[in-house]
């Protein structure tokens, strides 16, 4: 049962957990519960990513303490990609070196990446063009606006998202995908493929218009590094 946090002139607010209490933000409030531990086996995908990310720290530990430093500095001026969104906290030299290498990692680039100023990513739009199944693989057409004046070759749309029937509200229990784009935004109209589209998500085959329910941010092929969230909910209709 959840417990409302009161705060105090001492605590004002409460983010992310702590043993085995988690602080939930809802209405306006703030509520103390007892963390769920789920003691399901990881997806291979996500078995996959937690590799990288210990390969990311490991390599983190081979850096000279003058370049951790350096990285620290970087770190300092990056607002973080959770809560509180207040413009008073920043991240970790660490934490930045972890995020540029899971982005090259993503890329196909996986190296142990030099430290570099975090630059303000454009902010952008996304609109549905339309979906087609292409071989079993579910062809996703998104079209990008934002990017007109900046150079688009070197940002990537990047998004983890499940495909429901319209309407449908989110469900837990339904599988998500990360999923790079084939190409850069150098164009509006970018697009994602989804292998085995329909192993995963059998509950719209055959429909029409299918709902994508999910977060997508901007990977910069220079950095590594990534865009804040954007959450987004778009109608798709198959062609």
């Amino acid at each position: 049962m959840a417990t409302e946090f009161k705060p105090s002139v001492l605590v004002s607010d409460v983010f992310g957990s702590a043993g085995d209490v988690t602080a939930v933000h809802r209405d306006g409030k703030v509520y103390l519960r007892k963390k769920v531990h789920v003691g399901r086996t990881p997806t291979p995908a996500q078995a996959a990513h937690l590799e990288v990310h210990r390969r990311a720290l490991a390599a983190w530990r081979t850096v000279p303490h003058e370049v951790q430093e350096v990285w620290n500095a970087y770190g300092a001026e990056v607002e973080p990609h959770r809560p509180p969104f207040d413009h008073l906290a920043w991240i970790s030299g660490q934490n930045l070196f972890v995020s540029a290498y899971h982005g090259f990692y993503t890329f196909g680039r996986e190296h142990v990446p030099e430290p570099v100023p975090f630059e303000s990513f454009p902010p952008f739009a996304l609109q549905a063009l339309g979906a087609s199944d292409v071989e079993g693989k579910l062809e996703l057409r998104f079209s990008v606006s934002g990017l007109e004046f900046v150079d688009g070759a070197r940002y990537w749309l990047y998004g983890t998202f499940k495909v429901l029937r319209p309407g449908k509200g989110n469900d837990g229990r339904i599988s998500k995908r990360t999923v790079l784009a084939t190409g850069s935004c150098v164009s509006s109209s970018v697009v994602m493929m989804v292998p085995d589209w329909l192993d995963v998500w059998p509950e719209v085959e055959g429909l029409p218009v299918v709902q994508v329910l999910g977060d997508f941010v901007l990977l910069d092929e220079v950095t590594g590094y990534r865009s804040q969230k954007h959450p987004y909910c778009l109608q798709f209709n198959f062609s």
